[in-house]
């Protein structure tokens, strides 16, 4: 059995809120690995767009909060093995977030996997059989009210490696350590259709 490699990514918002990706995570993202990309939305430039489809021709997108192009959809279902991925941005998830508004979002799209942006804050978590997942945001781009006051976001993007019906998450984070400085840390998170590893 294949497994295929897919880049998840959250609320980039370039260059609205956030420079650029940050150069740590660029030096992950090499061409030829990736096989789809999925973005929660708030792709806002074309410079970071470029780079996206070189990285992956299979660039898929919704429409987030601040993009312009009304063609794009808010939701989206992609088909790997026998898992159904569904994904949106999250600003029509009411109240934003909240677990069960994400449950009823993913009986109507039919999904066993859904992916949600627009906290700008990385979760992952199984409910009902179905898992949920929201990147974050890939930039570290503020978004009001989901940071405890004085607390950066902390930018993060998931490669799921899809093999039939398990999904295996490697969650990238970009944290601070005592000494100013920027590393990258993985973790690692499995999801087997009907229930988590």
């Amino acid at each position: 059995m294949s497994s295929r490699l897919v880049l998840c990514l959250g609320d980039l918002f370039i260059p609205d809120r956030a420079a650029d990706i940050p150069q740590k995570f660029r030096k992950l993202l090499s061409p030829g690995k990736i096989s789809q990309i999925l973005c929660l939305g708030n792709l806002t430039d074309k410079p970071t767009h470029t780079f996206l489809r070189s990285l992956a021709p299979d660039l898929q997108l919704v429409k987030g909060s601040f993009d312009t192009d009304s063609s794009l959809a808010l939701s989206r279902v992609v088909t790997h093995g026998s898992l159904r991925i569904g994904f949106t941005h999250g600003h029509t998830i009411i109240p934003p977030g909240d677990q069960d508004s994400l449950l009823i979002a993913a009986r109507q799209m039919d999904v066993d996997v859904l992916l949600w942006g627009g906290t700008h804050r990385f979760e992952a978590y199984e409910l009902e059989g179905k898992f949920f997942v929201n990147p974050g945001s890939a930039t570290g781009a503020t978004a009001t009210g989901w940071w405890p006051e004085g607390e950066d976001p902390v930018p993060s993007f998931v490669l799921m490696d899809v093999q039939g019906d398990v999904l295996v998450l490697y969650v990238y984070q970009l944290r601070k350590d005592a000494n100013g400085v920027e590393n990258v840390g993985v973790e690692k998170v499995s999801f087997r259709k009907g229930g988590v590893q």
